[in-house]
């Protein structure tokens, strides 16, 4: 395997340590091949948010290998699924299920330039869509620009489709349509960024863009792949009462197994084969095992007082750690929301990409490093963000807390 990992983050080479090989996960903690216990903040990069191995899940992903591990054909449980889904999204009318991230983000963009038949597409820097060819583009030194590719492999011409803004820039993206604003397509943007380490939307930031679409003609997609199900029932857009065109989503959905899908309005969706023109298909799409455990932890979080629970946990823990950096004279930012939270190594709050990369890089290297060492597993990056699940008790909490307090001490 290139690197020794089937993912590159996993390899941990920005933190300065080699992969450690996990044996098995319960609840709110990843033992590894060593038997070491660790205090689980990634929840599998946030699809954990039941905790890991929860016995209603287990039980109903054991119940389904009974009838079968794929059959390629329709079944009641991707119905069940589905109603879920559209039951929770105002914006969803119906709804595709595919088998990863990057395939519902694929689909997605594939759709809207079918519906509005424009080729380009704006994406925020340092916004993670999966590794799409047109998506994985960087912006150089402007602030909106042609793309370049940011990996070997992928066509210039492919690049170019794609514009890129700030995140929180609306000036970036006026500017962009006013250059070329009849060809573009979409805009993708995840409501909340996790994959520059968590930022969130500025007021009025995820609003402006909803007008901008309608202005121009063009197709708003929620990336809600990470947010959907994590930081509230039904993602960000029940939070912020924003409703984009396409939504995709994953993680959650799936309680662990590779299960994603992208929605949208009945006249959008029914673009998709076999209703329409724009063919997206998929062997495993629709995983008998893998609605069944996207069932059973969607029953866990429609739970009376499940989000609240989740953010209480999130703004407490990165509460204390704000006392613990600030006692040791570390600054750190910190922002929290349903069970999704974020730190960056800073002096001021971090509302864009390229604020996230002036952070301390080298800071969050040695203190993933120190927590480690005391049984807390956090991502091997310092941009990504991290996540609780409704399993991390107050024994765990404060385990972390009492770690991290003395981790900021070695950082001085």
């Amino acid at each position: 395997m290139p690197g020794g990992v089937n993912s590159p983050v996993r390899a941990g080479r920005t933190v300065g340590v080699d992969p450690r090989f996990v044996r098995r996960a319960e609840g709110a903690y990843l033992y590894d091949a060593d038997g070491r216990r660790y205090v689980d903040l990634v929840g599998s990069w946030g699809t954990a948010i039941v905790g890991h191995a929860h016995p209603r899940v287990v039980e109903a992903v054991q119940q389904a290998t009974c009838d079968g591990l794929s059959f390629g054909a329709c079944h009641a449980a991707e119905v069940e699924l589905a109603e879920v889904i559209v039951g929770a999204f105002p914006s969803i009318d119906m709804v595709r299920f595919v088998n990863s991230g990057t395939e519902a983000t694929m689909s997605a963009i594939r759709l809207a330039r079918a519906a509005s038949g424009r080729d380009l597409i704006i994406k925020f820097i340092g916004g993670y869509h999966g590794h799409m060819d047109s998506l994985l583009v960087s912006a150089g030194s402007g602030a909106a620009t042609l793309g370049v590719p940011d990996s070997a492999g992928v066509p210039s011409a492919f690049a170019r489709t794609t514009r890129l803004a700030r995140y929180n820039s609306l000036s970036d993206v006026d500017r962009i349509m006013s250059e070329c604003g009849q060809d573009v397509a979409a805009i993708i943007v995840e409501p909340i960024a996790g994959n520059m380490g968590m930022v969130e939307p500025e007021a009025g930031f995820l609003v402006g863009l909803r007008t901008v679409c309608d202005r121009h003609g063009a197709i708003l997609i929620f990336d809600e792949v990470m947010t959907g199900f994590r930081v509230a029932w039904g993602g960000v857009q029940n939070l912020c009462g924003v409703t984009p065109d396409i939504t995709c989503l994953g993680k959650v959905i799936g309680g662990g197994m590779p299960v994603a899908a992208y929605g949208a309005s009945e006249k959008l969706m029914s673009l998709v084969s076999p209703c329409g023109p724009m063919y997206q298909a998929g062997t495993l799409s629709g995983n008998p095992l893998g609605m069944a455990a996207g069932m059973a932890t969607l029953r866990s979080c429609r739970e009376s007082g499940f989000y609240e629970s989740l953010h209480e946990k999130s703004t407490s823990l990165t509460s204390r750690w704000q006392d613990a950096a600030r006692d040791s004279g570390v600054p750190i930012q910190v922002s929290a929301r349903g069970g999704m939270f974020g730190l960056f190594f800073s002096d001021s709050p971090v509302q864009s990409f390229d604020e996230a990369k002036a952070c301390d890089h080298a800071r969050y290297a040695k203190f993933y490093r120190e927590m480690l060492d005391r049984g807390v597993w956090l991502p091997p990056s310092g941009y990504e963000a991290m996540f609780l699940s409704s399993a991390h008790h107050a024994a765990a909490l404060d385990h972390v807390v009492d770690a991290a307090a003395e981790s900021f001490k070695l950082l001085v």
